[in-house]
Order: C-alpha cells, then sequence, then structure tokens
C-alpha cells in the first residue's frame, strides 16, 4: 500500500508516518519501480499499536522501547504511564482549587462581575480547549466538586435551567 493508504488507514497525516519512519518507529519502506514508497499488512499493524499506545498516551520513546524488546514488558510501563496520568489529574484539581478559591475571594468577585458564560468560553477556546476539552472540564469539575460547580456556573450568570442542563450532561 501506499503512503496516503497507510496514513488514510489508520486517520494519521503523511506527515506523521514519515515523522515515525524517520524516527525508527516505523521501517524505512521499500520503494516500488516508480520510487513510490511501499507498505506491507505487518508496518500497518505495527502502525495501528502505535497508535493504540499514543491514544494511551504513551510518549514516542516509551513506544520505541515497547516496540524494541522481544519480551515486552508493556504492563510496567503502562502503569508507568497510569501513574503520570494521576499525577496530571491531581494538578489539575489543585489548578480548579485555586480558580475556585479566586472565584471565592470577594475582592475578585467585585472586580469579575463583568464575566460571563461567553467570556468564559472564549478564554478557554483561546487557550486551546476544544468542546471536549470543556465538556471533560465540566465532568471532572461536577464529579469532584459537585457544589462548588454549581456555584461557578452560577457566577457566570447562566440560567438556572441551562446550569442544570449542563450539570445533567456532566454525570
Amino acid at each position: 500500500m501506499t503512503i496516503s493508504e497507510l496514513a488514510r488507514s489508520c486517520s494519521l497525516s503523511r506527515t506523521t508516518v514519515l515523522y515515525y519512519e524517520s524516527i525508527g518507529l516505523l521501517r524505512v519502506a521499500s520503494r516500488s519501480p516508480g520510487n513510490y514508497r511501499q507498505y506491507t499488512d505487518a508496518d500497518l499493524d505495527r502502525l495501528k499499536q502505535i497508535c493504540v499506545y499514543r491514544t494511551a498516551g504513551l510518549s514516542l520513546a516509551s513506544i520505541r522501547s515497547l516496540l524494541q524488546q522481544k519480551e515486552t514488558n508493556a504492563a510496567a510501563i503502562l502503569k508507568r504511564r497510569l501513574l503520570e496520568l494521576d499525577e496530571e489529574i491531581e494538578h489539575l484539581r489543585q489548578n480548579q482549587k485555586a480558580i475556585l478559591q479566586l472565584l471565592r475571594a470577594e475582592e475578585f468577585a467585585s472586580r469579575t462581575e463583568m464575566i460571563n458564560k461567553e467570556k468564559w468560553v472564549s478564554i478557554m477556546k483561546a487557550a486551546g480547549f476544544t468542546e471536549q476539552d470543556m465538556q471533560r472540564w465540566h465532568h471532572e469539575f461536577e464529579k469532584n466538586a459537585p457544589e462548588e460547580h454549581q456555584e461557578f456556573l452560577q457566577f457566570l450568570h447562566i440560567p438556572a435551567r441551562e446550569i442544570a442542563s449542563i450539570r445533567a450532561a456532566s454525570r
């Protein structure tokens, strides 16, 4: 198969496939008589495995390590990634707590009465949050601090019916 076919089959760009080849995650493809890269089913299987590991959040170095080992110790690498995720989640929870403390501070609240849902969403988007990221953020907020989530939504001057809808979708 061609590089475009290989990339499409894994929902990747050609550039990503070429990068993986350049760093040794994929073998250097053989060439057709017309000098086109040719990939095999084995290459496709390997690329799919790389994608599974990337989806799990593993670094390219960890993926390389997994793929190079004859007797893989995937469990150790995956456990390490799970611990990293726990740390990242804890860091995000600390960020949530800090934001809540700022919002509760009377001085800050009196200076930010003009903040509303639209402004908050635009700030989140400017920070790189997608709709899916914001939904996940609301889910974690609702799960870990439901009362504070309610207060935050009220702070944004969101109507009660919309707050109920947001919270229900976040559960």
